[in-house]
């Protein structure tokens, strides 16, 4: 069979067509594989005054269904109540109604708003004294079972939520408060318990509620296998235990000193990458969030090789203008150029997004700003809401002069424009969390994504892919050749690889196999 030359970028691009995809929170029907949530008697406490829109009470009713999905409902399980309130409070179904998710789903549907006023201590009392009794389903206290509210409100109550909300945690119920648009913040703090951050959420309008679904569907899940979930800092090998994990290496491979990574390679074969993170620094933010934000931009930075032949990084903030923080070589140590991260003020603001691409095109990557001819061009992009300014043409040009274009976005970002910034494959460039407290898992997928595909030592992908890429194309060519079996586990939208090929199209796909399996034969013998 004749052989074609395969290349280092191909290697990486192979994999990248071959790896599974994750997202940020696990979708329903994988979590329910991967975990199962803790015995809750859970209450939605749902406001639906006359400022609530029938469609955007719509929108609500999709949120509470794709929470519903996640959990593990039954008797003996999840049960699930929704009390539904305006000027009255109305008990749509108590705990006890429903003992399947289909039936819950169901009963969600019917719900009609109420559009009076907006008694939120009313419901909230109700809640604590009728809906958690034993008449209604409630379940005695216990160690082994939660008691949950998740409050969703849009207005200033028009009663105290204090005391009630006090009495409430005093009982042992937890209390979620999610605020949309023109809601009362402070009464959302008088809500929820403690820790506030984790227990408060704010959207600006009811189109993006159900994005927060991800944050409650990881929030109830209790998981039993850490390595399953992909919840692990693993480079290679996750070995799981109870509640927790440790990280091992292929054969071949050494676990380095920081007990998840691994190392093959010696001589530094990496080539020169200048990266620079283009920062959303808008009042939408919040200080407490750009000082996560900050983090996220060190994790990134701890995992490069920084120096003048290797890694350099440069950093720019926007809002309503563009601030460069620091260019392109200015700092030589990852220890510096962290320090500069942390001591970055907080603009505030507005949003103009496509104002600061053109700053990182027309100033970030010049020579005269540190960038290096040759150098492998990056950028990383982070909003957390839509721009006020026009980003295709810079999104465009970034990519059309060979810029590697990462797009991460937070709470409000809308997701088009991320799509529109990120280069190709745009699923692979772009990221979407609802959380800010959950971009750290953005920062461990980056990692894993800023490589240079020049040589093997120095592109991480290639490093996993070598050690599993010869089963892949087994399985490979054993499904679109030889039987044309599904094969489980296979993400979604993946073009070729999804479905059965034409003959002439498989033997191509054997020939390409074959010849990676003996590229891979000769990296082995350069990296050993």
């Amino acid at each position: 069979m004749t052989v074609i030359p395969g290349t280092s970028l191909m290697l990486c691009g192979l994999l990248l067509l071959l790896r599974p995809s994750r997202s940020l929170g696990l979708t329903p029907q994988a979590r329910g594989h991967l975990c199962r949530t803790r015995p809750t008697d859970l209450v939605f406490v749902v406001d639906s005054s006359r400022s609530v829109r029938p469609v955007e009470f719509e929108k609500v009713k999709v949120f509470l269904s794709q929470v519903i999905e996640s959990l593990d409902v039954g008797p003996n399980a999840t049960r699930v109540g929704l009390v539904n309130y305006a000027s009255a409070v109305k008990q749509e179904f108590p705990l006890r109604a429903h003992s399947s998710r289909a039936a819950l789903l169901r009963a969600v549907h019917r719900i009609q708003p109420l559009s009076t006023g907006t008694m939120t201590g009313l419901a909230l009392q109700f809640a604590i004294t009728k809906a958690f009794s034993d008449t209604e389903g409630g379940r005695a206290r216990s160690p082994d079972i939660s008691k949950v509210v998740i409050v969703v409100t849009d207005g200033r109550p028009q009663d105290s939520v204090r005391d009630v909300s006090e009495r409430a945690r005093a009982s042992g119920i937890e209390l979620f408060a999610i605020g949309v648009g023109r809601v009362d913040k402070a009464t959302l703090r008088q809500i929820a318990s403690e820790p506030q951050e984790e227990h408060v959420d704010y959207v600006e309008s009811y189109s993006v509620i159900e994005k927060l679904s991800k944050k409650f569907q990881e929030a109830f899940c209790v998981v039993s296998d850490l390595c399953a979930t992909g919840d692990h800092d693993c480079e290679q090998v996750c070995v799981s235990s109870p509640g927790s994990y440790t990280c091992t290496c292929n054969e071949g491979f050494t676990l380095n000193s920081d007990g998840k990574t691994c190392n093959v390679c010696s001589g530094g074969g990496s080539s020169a990458t200048d990266l620079v993170f283009l920062i959303d620094g808008s009042k939408s933010v919040r200080p407490e969030n750009f000082e996560l934000v900050k983090k996220f931009i060190n994790q990134i930075v701890d995992t490069l090789d920084v120096s003048d032949r290797l890694a350099q990084v440069g950093l720019v903030q926007y809002s309503s203008s563009v601030r460069q923080e620091f260019p392109l070589g200015r700092f030589h140590t990852k220890k510096d150029i962290k320090a500069a991260v942390r001591n970055m003020s907080y603009m505030e603001k507005g949003t103009m997004t496509g104002a600061a691409l053109k700053y990182l095109i027309d100033n970030s990557f010049t020579v005269s700003s540190g960038a290096r001819p040759g150098a492998q061009k990056v950028g990383i992009v982070f909003t957390d809401g839509r721009s006020q300014d026009y980003i295709n043409d810079a999104a465009r040009k970034a990519k059309d002069l060979g810029f590697k274009m990462f797009a991460v976005g937070v709470g409000n970002a809308v997701e088009d424009e991320l799509r529109e910034i990120a280069s190709e494959p745009v699923a692979e460039h772009y990221f979407y969390t609802a959380d800010f407290k959950s971009i750290n898992q953005i920062g461990k997928k980056l990692q894993k994504k800023i490589c240079v595909e020049e040589d093997p030592c120095s592109c991480e992908s290639i490093v996993t892919f070598q050690a599993k890429v010869e089963g892949l194309l087994q399985a490979l060519t054993r499904k679109h050749i030889l039987s044309q079996e599904a094969m489980g586990g296979e993400p979604e939208g993946q073009g070729a690889v999804g479905g059965p090929l034409p003959a002439g199209e498989g033997l191509i796909l054997a020939r390409e196999a074959e010849a990676v399996s003996k590229r891979l034969a000769v990296l082995e013998n350069r990296i050993v």
